[in-house]
């Protein structure tokens, strides 16, 4: 037998299983429903944890050319294609589109597009601006920025790709959207971007030369000096929206949403929040960063930055809105504005917005909270730095002018100072040798355990105070900052003797103000107390197996850095894969009393309204469970074990699709031919009805080398796992 399997997770589902498992609960008018003792009659408050959940502490950042083999004639901008096809789309200043797949080994690059014959390409002009349509994998429609000169003149035009290669433009397609005189060649701005709400937002700068000489930045009757909202889908050449701020107000430009800017090169959405960032280029003395609203007035030219400029002789139409933070040129010259970071392999960044300076090189980290900015942290410099951009998973790159693409590594993946250095520091248990939980810190388990290389495993949380989970019957629970989330991992290295036990390690999730975190505690060899680590680390140990040659065996455990916490524990999937409806809709022994764990939860007012009887939700099938239907338990091992990366908007490239409740028939996976190879199988499919020998996924789950998945942190093929899905497989995949 190959070894492999699929280490995948838990992600959010539709309800259509509800015939398969139904958890067993008597009805009643008690908090959960039944009459029998509760397994949880009081909360308990935890108030023994020492753990900070404060905002960000961004540590140092390495960059490394992301795509080393590859060289870009002055790159002005990345993006990627909203089609799960994980490909990177690379501006060239002169009018080309390049486009390759998202592999650091990548050698050659594709041309998407080349209209550098009608680019006007000198100075601050160019090629400047890419947004690809939110439809794009049905429509193929994109929008550029560029250029052009007699008369000069910034052009918003929309392409479709070919119909024949899903690399290639159509060239012929051009429909110009929109164009605007540009009385100079600098402040172009040129970033162009599509909202959580779809509308194309559209950065002018305020027309150029300097300080804003025909007052163009307050003055709402024209284009220049403001940010844009159209929606290019509807009317001929775009509709205004009917929500814009200035719709109807006489003597202004129905399209302006905000104003009051220099140059604003470069904005973004916060994927999480969906809040627009911006950084806006100076004139003498302050680069600025604006989180932009609605009808929101800038400044310019009135303000630089905070301080006073020159009056603009118009009278302000709104009071003007500060910058978040501004800079001197101490600092740099010319801000490149950023993306607040949501990607999976930066966890000391997540929700810090990183932004640099052209000029300088230096990129920070801006922590900013509701009473204003936490922090300000350098963490990386790229010179010639002309933008930044995000891949299909929101992994972060910088685009230097030189010709090279950057990523970011962790210099430290270390916590913050104050965190507790070892788990007997942390106060979650009472009594490290039995595991016995501190007050407050609630055991659970659940329905369909992620298989971890056969390692026994044993869960808890902690709520702050008398804060309450946000409850959904079928979706991620909604958890308060400061929630702790703890698993732990051991192996019975003698299977004769369930008292001969390796204790690994205990893996602690901690909500913090901006996003969850991770971090891993490693028990010392004598499992009395465990350290926590910095960076990935891997043992190697001996676990007796009859089956083996000579009676036992060896095996390899990777211990995850922060990092590799949340690359499976992806946003997309609301992080916590386990702690949810389905899978703890179950029993669980409370001492003496067995209870129904949602039940208990419910008793216990942890939820911010009482959910009811618990009977009325449903459960995953457990995946051991001979006595459950197969298609059951096998769509519940994928759900838990595979859809954290494998569902739409997640990390993994593709279009699988492995939540529990969805229709094989949307998952494109049975009957589809993969695009990753056929791993040498004849007639090969994702899945094959009735056939597991041609199915890929199959085969995946049996492998150890480069083709397994997931692509770390395991050593053994889920022999039970790999049995239950062939079986399905051959029972026609339904």
């Amino acid at each position: 037998m190959k070894s492999g399997r699929f280490f995948l997770a838990l992600s959010g589902f539709c309800v259509t299983f509800a015939s398969l498992y139904l958890p067993a609960c008597s009805s009643g008018s008690s908090r959960g429903g039944g009459t029998a003792p509760f397994g949880l009659e009081a909360r308990p408050i935890a108030s023994t944890l020492t753990f900070p959940t404060n905002n960000p502490q961004p540590l140092p950042l390495t960059p490394v050319n992301a795509f080393s083999n590859l060289s870009f004639d002055e790159p002005t901008f990345l993006s990627s294609a909203p089609d799960q096809s994980d490909r990177i789309f690379v501006l060239e200043k002169r009018g080309r589109i390049r486009v390759f797949p998202n592999d650091p080994n990548v050698t050659l690059s594709t041309v998407f597009l080349d209209i550098s014959n009608k680019v006007a390409a000198g100075g601050e002009q160019g090629m400047l601006g890419l947004a690809f349509s939110p439809s794009y994998a049905q429509d193929g429609f994109f929008y550029v920025y560029y250029s052009m000169e007699n008369p000069r003149r910034s052009v918003i035009s929309r392409f479709q790709v070919s119909t024949g290669d899903p690399n290639r433009a159509n060239t012929a397609s051009e429909e110009i959207i929109l164009e605007v005189d540009q009385p100079f060649s600098n402040h172009n701005a040129g970033m162009i971007e599509f909202g959580p709400d779809d509308m194309l937002y559209i950065a002018l700068g305020d027309g150029g030369s300097g300080g804003d000489p025909f007052n163009n930045a307050q003055n709402r009757s024209t284009l220049l000096g403001n940010l844009l909202r159209i929606d290019p889908s509807s009317g001929s050449p775009y509709t205004i929206p009917s929500d814009n701020p200035f719709v109807n107000v006489s003597g202004a430009r129905g399209e302006i949403w905000a104003y009051g800017l220099r140059n604003p090169w470069r904005f973004s959405f916060d994927r999480q929040t969906g809040e627009l960032w911006l950084g806006d280029v100076g004139q003498g003395d302050r680069e600025e960063i604006n989180i932009i609203t609605k009808g929101g007035n800038y400044g310019w030219r009135e303000l630089e930055g905070k301080i006073p400029f020159q009056p603009s002789g118009l009278t302000p139409p709104s009071p003007f809105i500060e910058p978040v933070l501004d800079y001197g040129r101490s600092i740099g010259n010319s801000v490149t504005g950023g993306y607040v970071y949501r990607g999976p392999s930066l966890s000391s960044l997540v929700g810090s917005y990183l932004y640099g300076d052209y000029a300088s090189g230096r990129i920070f980290a801006l922590v900013n909270t509701s009473q204003g900015v936490l922090s300000n942290t350098e963490v990386a410099n790229v010179a010639n730095l002309s933008s930044f951009g995000e891949d299909q998973a929101g992994e972060l790159y910088a685009v230097s002018l030189n010709g090279s693409i950057f990523k970011f590594v962790q210099s430290s993946s270390g916590p913050p100072a104050n965190f507790p250095q070892s788990l007997s520091a942390t106060g979650l248990f009472k009594d490290l040798a039995s595991l016995s939980p501190s007050n407050g810190v609630i055991e659970y388990e659940v329905n369909s355990p992620l298989w971890s290389d056969g390692a026994r495993k044993r869960r808890w949380m902690a709520l702050p105070g008398q804060t309450k989970i946000v409850f959904h019957p079928t979706n991620g629970w909604t958890f308060p900052n400061g929630t702790v989330i703890v698993k732990h991992f051991e192996v019975l290295t003698n299977p004769s003797n369930s008292t001969v036990v390796k204790r690994l390690e205990t893996r602690v999730l901690i909500k913090e103000s901006n996003d969850w975190q991770g971090y891993t505690y490693r028990w010392n060899a004598q499992g009395t107390d465990a350290q926590l680590l910095t960076a990935r680390e891997t043992e190697t140990f001996v676990v007796l197996d009859p089956s083996a040659p000579g009676g036992q065996r060896m095996q390899t455990w990777t211990y995850p850095s922060r990092s590799d916490c949340l690359s499976c524990h992806t946003a997309v999937d609301g992080r916590i894969l386990g702690l949810r409806t389905r899978q703890v809709n179950r029993g669980f022994q409370y001492g003496a009393v067995f209870d129904n764990q949602l039940r208990a939860f419910n008793n216990i007012s942890i939820f911010t309204t009482n959910i009811g009887d618990v009977a009325q939700y449903e459960a995953l099938p457990t995946p051991s469970d001979t006595n459950s239907p197969v298609e059951g338990r096998a769509r519940s091992y994928l759900a838990s074990n595979c859809a954290h990366c494998h569902q739409p908007g997640s990390t993994a490239p593709g279009s699988l699709d492995f939540r529990f409740g969805m229709p094989v028939s949307s998952l494109n996976l049975v009957g589809v031919r993969p695009n990753s190879g056929s791993l040498g199988l004849t007639d090969a499919f994702i899945i094959k009805a009735f056939d597991k020998d041609s199915s890929v996924l199959w085969e995946r789950m049996q492998r150890l080398d480069n083709n397994r998945m997931p692509p770390l942190g395991t050593s053994l093929v889920d022999e039970a796992g790999l049995d239950l899905i062939g079986r399905w497989i051959d029972a026609g995949a339904k």
